[in-house]
C-alpha cells in the first residue's frame, strides 16, 4: 500500500527511520493484540513495556533525563503508527507522554525533573494528567479540587474524573485551586505521587471504545503533597496547562490519523477480497468513491497535523493549527470509521471485525482533550482576535 505512505517523501531520514520502526512494531505486535485487549478491557501492560523498550516514552524529553530530545514531528509520526495498530494503546501513550511527562519536562524544576522523568521516560512508572472534574470538563477553569498550604505541604481535597491511566498511575500531574473565586488565576499544578495517603482511585467501567485505556475517578481526601511538588509559582498553573494541552492536541490529531488509516487499510483489503455480483466489491463505483474519499481525507488530515507540529518545532505560533488538527482529524477518523463499517456491510457490524472496534474507538476523539465544539471556539476566537 505504498501510495498511502506517500508522505514519506516529506519526512527527513531520522523521521523515516522512526516511522519504519514503529510501523513494524504496530503491524507485528499492536494490531495482533488489539482485539484481545479490547475484549478484556485490561490495561495493555505488554504493549507499554515494549513501547518503553523502544524508547518511545522519552521521545520528546530532554536527554539528560533519559529521553531522546526529539521533535514534535517525531512524536506525531510515532503516535500515528501506534494508533494505527491499537487506538487504546495510543491513548495510554499520549496521556503518559504528551500530558504528564511533557508537562514536567516543560515546567518542572531541575529537582522535579531529576526525580520523576527517568522513571516516566523508561515506562517503569505510568503517568496521568488530572484536570477534568465532575463539574469541570470543557470549563477547565471552574475547578473545585482545592489545596490549602500548611506546614510545608498542600493539603488537597476534591475529585477528578475521566482520568486516563489513573488506575495504574504512579505519577499524577494534577490541577488544583488555592482560591476558586479567582477562576483560572487561582490554579496551581502539582506533581502527586500515586501512593500517597489520602488518594482513592476508582476504575470507571463501561466505555464504548478504547477499552484497554483505563480511566478512573481520583478522590483526594486530605492528601498532603509537599510544596516542592508544585510546578511554577503562584497561580500560573492554568497558563501552563493550556500550553501543554495546545501541544497535546497535535498528538491527538496524529492519533486520529492513525485510526483513519487503519479504517482505510481494512477497507481496501476487504474490497479486494469480498465478492458480490460475481466480482470483488472494489469493482463497484460506490465502494471506490468511499475509499477515494477516505484516502483523500486521511492524507489531508496527516498534512494538517504535520504543519502544526512543524510550526511548534520552529517556535512559531501553532495553537490555532493545533485546534484545527484536533477538530478536523477527529472528524476524519469518525468519517473513515463510518465508511469502513459501511463497506464491510453486516460483517462490519459484528466483532471481531476490526472496523467494529475502530468505529467505537474513533468516537471519543471528538470528545476528549477539548470537544469539537471547543476547538471551533478556539479557532474562531484566534482568527477574529488576529
Amino acid at each position: 500500500m505504498e501510495f498511502f505512505k506517500m508522505n514519506q517523501d516529506l519526512l527527513n531520514e531520522e523521521e523515516q527511520l522512526l516511522k519504519n520502526t514503529v510501523a513494524d512494531f504496530s503491524d507485528k505486535v499492536l494490531s495482533e493484540r488489539a482485539a484481545l485487549y479490547d475484549e478484556s478491557g485490561k490495561f495493555p501492560w505488554d504493549n507499554v513495556s515494549e513501547i518503553g523498550q523502544l524508547g518511545l516514552f522519552g521521545l520528546t524529553i530532554d536527554e539528560e533525563y533519559g529521553g531522546s530530545g526529539g521533535t514534535t514531528r517525531q512524536l506525531v509520526v510515532a503516535a500515528e503508527e501506534i494508533a494505527r495498530g491499537c487506538a487504546a494503546t495510543s491513548v495510554v501513550y499520549i496521556a503518559h507522554l504528551s500530558l504528564c511527562t511533557q508537562y514536567i519536562n516543560m515546567f518542572g524544576s531541575a529537582e522535579q525533573k531529576a526525580k520523576y522523568l527517568p522513571g516516566l521516560t523508561s515506562g517503569q512508572k505510568i503517568g496521568a494528567f488530572a484536570l477534568s472534574e465532575p463539574g469541570a470538563g470543557s470549563d477547565a477553569a471552574n475547578l473545585k479540587t482545592g489545596s490549602v498550604k500548611t506546614n510545608g505541604h498542600f493539603v488537597v481535597n476534591g475529585t477528578k474524573t475521566w482520568i486516563s491511566n489513573a488506575p495504574e498511575a504512579d505519577v499524577m500531574v494534577t490541577m488544583v485551586t488555592q482560591d476558586s473565586t479567582l477562576g483560572y488565576k487561582g490554579i496551581d499544578s502539582l506533581i502527586i505521587d500515586g501512593d500517597l495517603d489520602g488518594i482513592t482511585v476508582n476504575k470507571l467501567n463501561g466505555k464504548m471504545g478504547v477499552r484497554a485505556s483505563t480511566v478512573g475517578e481520583i478522590i483526594f481526601d486530605n492528601c498532603h503533597v509537599p510544596v516542592t511538588n508544585r510546578m511554577g509559582g503562584d497561580n500560573v498553573g492554568f497558563r501552563q496547562t493550556m500550553s501543554v494541552l495546545n501541544a497535546s492536541r497535535i498528538s491527538i490529531g496524529a492519533q486520529c490519523v492513525g485510526i483513519a488509516q487503519s479504517a482505510l487499510e481494512a477497507s481496501i483489503d476487504y474490497a479486494k477480497t469480498r465478492e458480490a455480483f460475481g466480482s470483488p466489491i472494489g469493482d463497484l463505483q460506490a465502494i471506490q468513491w468511499m475509499i477515494a474519499d477516505m484516502a483523500t481525507e486521511t492524507e489531508a488530515a496527516r498534512q494538517l497535523v504535520m504543519k502544526a507540529a512543524t510550526l511548534r518545532d520552529n517556535d512559531l505560533p501553532f495553537a490555532t493549527e493545533a485546534s484545527m488538527a484536533k477538530l478536523y482529524c477527529s472528524r476524519v477518523a469518525m468519517d473513515c470509521a463510518y465508511k469502513a463499517v459501511q463497506i464491510h456491510g453486516g460483517t462490519g457490524y459484528f466483532a471481531p471485525t476490526p472496523v467494529e472496534r475502530i468505529f467505537r474507538d474513533a468516537r471519543v476523539t471528538e470528545i476528549y482533550e477539548g470537544t469539537s465544539e471547543i476547538q471551533r471556539l478556539v479557532i474562531a476566537r484566534n482568527l477574529l482576535r488576529d
